[in-house]
């Protein structure tokens, strides 16, 4: 009997296990250049004033170019733009003890002028008002506050020995306080110290306030004395709302002062000298008389600033040595704040001027 043959059994499909074993293995993830997704990449943050990397000598540490020396990555760097307010508050009571008063934003363009805020002169004031007794005093007119010392302060900033001898003796309480237009002429000669200042024709600190100058016809008060970066000094005057008289009385107060006898007897090596001399001149004696610059602010019900300084040139010319043996100079505070006193913005007053501005420098110079 024939049998008929078996059909052909069909190939089983090979199984996953099959597979993995006969299929070469994958490359490993390690080996790999590609970069996984699962894995987060890593980006270097680029720091803006970051100095680019430099061999280190042998003996060093990474960020100290000399052997055993801490680096300097790790002490605090601190500049005038990162000043905490803690750090600042000697700085500001010794300047409201200079100045008698000013705003958070005059002290801002004084100490901090790269900041965009008052953040921090307003916290190193709030930390000199919270002691005890306090340090400094404040007043409030029309969303603005002003600032002073008290007597406290004034000790605290007389003891520091930073301050002139003659200055800061007077609180600006009153200054401060004031309803009589007081306290816009001290803000206005603060302003004034802030356009030296910004100009560094004039360091803030090198302002006197206030100071008697004795005189045969009474004492002669200027509103400031300031030393310029040159070596030289002068007076300054702010004008907001005193009367022509009044400013040819204080020119003729000033003549007084330039023509006073001398104070002294002096002695063999050296001539009697008069106060001024004695005072500014130093061991100089053709050093000439200080100039006195006139600063004509601003003021409500009064005539505006260009018209006021017009109207006291006409009458300064005719004072006894101005122009001789006193260089009176003029400027309003609008044009002083906009150009910087270094600029042609002083009129020199006196017969045979004309109206031509000068800058501080080109200044003519007392005979």
């Amino acid at each position: 009997m024939t049998t008929a043959p078996l059909p052909p059994v069909p190939p089983t499909p090979p199984t996953v296990s099959d597979s993995a074993a006969t299929v070469s293995p994958e490359a490993s993830p390690a080996a790999s250049h590609a970069p996984s997704p699962a894995v987060p990449s890593r980006r270097l943050a680029v720091v803006a004033d970051q100095t680019p990397c430099r061999p280190v000598p042998a003996g060093c540490n990474s960020s100290s170019p000399s052997a055993d020396v801490p680096g300097e990555a790790s002490r605090a760097r601190k500049t005038a733009a990162t000043k905490a307010g803690a750090d600042i508050r000697g700085e500001v009571l010794l300047t409201l003890a200079q100045l008698r008063l000013a705003t958070p934003r005059q002290l801002k363009a004084l100490l901090l002028p790269h900041q965009q805020d008052t953040d921090h002169v307003r916290r190193a004031l709030r930390n000199l008002l919270d002691e005890s007794p306090a340090l400094v005093g404040r007043t409030h007119r029309v969303q603005q506050s002003y600032w002073y010392c008290t007597p406290a302060g004034l000790t605290e900033a007389a003891a520091s020995g930073e301050l002139a001898p003659k200055a800061g003796r007077t609180t600006g309480k009153r200054i401060a306080a004031s309803k009589t237009g007081l306290r816009e002429h001290g803000l206005a000669l603060v302003d004034t110290v802030v356009a030296f200042h910004q100009a560094e024709v004039a360091d803030c600190a090198d302002w006197q306030v206030e100071v008697a100058h004795p005189t045969p016809a009474g004492n002669l008060v200027p509103d400031g004395v300031v030393l310029l970066n040159n070596g030289s000094c002068a007076f300054v005057e702010i004008d907001r709302t005193m009367s022509y008289a009044r400013l040819v009385a204080k020119l003729e107060r000033y003549d007084a002062y330039r023509n006073a006898p001398p104070s002294g007897r002096g002695n063999a090596a050296r001539a009697p000298r008069s106060h001024w001399q004695e005072t500014y001149a130093g061991p100089s004696l053709d050093r000439s008389f200080l100039p006195v610059l006139f600063v004509f602010a601003p003021a409500p019900r009064r005539a505006a600033p260009a018209t006021r300084e017009a109207a006291f040139h006409q009458r300064a010319q005719h004072v006894h040595g101005v122009n001789y043996r006193i260089i009176v100079a003029t400027t309003t505070l609008g044009q002083l704040t906009k150009h910087g006193p270094d600029e042609p913005v002083w009129r020199v007053a006196g017969r045979g001027e004309g109206e031509e501005r000068r800058s501080l420098d080109a200044l003519p110079k007392a005979r």
